[in-house]
């Protein structure tokens, strides 16, 4: 089986062509770096995102704050943890690097403020 990708592992966007067997990448053609190999491997078995969104402010001079995972998380979980952050409330002020929520859906990844929120 072919799986066909773009990188998005540098600017360059390579087209990548992975060909899978088993459930095992085997052979990766297109990339012009190493990153390419790498990014079509993780993707074809083991696809992770970095999410972003925003939060409630309790209390705040804005109505949400922005937040993003501390590193990729399952693809899988992605709309899981979108709509646990539809729930969160987080008390002002908040500044960024905050944490918002520890180990969001045991994934090993927090959720954290990438900006302010001043109390109101």
């Amino acid at each position: 089986m072919e799986r066909n990708l773009i990188c998005i592992g540098c600017p360059l966007g390579c087209q990548l062509t992975a060909v899978m067997e088993n459930g095992v990448v085997t052979a990766v053609t297109g990339n012009t770096c190493p990153r390419g190999d790498e990014y079509a491997r993780k993707e074809c078995t083991a696809p992770e995102r970095t999410v972003t969104g925003t939060v409630r402010v309790a209390g705040g001079a804005v109505p949400v704050v922005s937040v993003r995972t501390s590193r990729p998380i399952p693809k899988e979980k992605v709309l899981e943890l979108a709509q646990l952050m539809a729930r969160i409330r987080v008390q002002a002020p908040v500044r960024p690097g905050d944490m918002v929520a520890a180990n969001v859906l045991e994934t090993g990844s927090d959720l954290l403020a990438t900006c302010s929120a001043a109390i109101d």
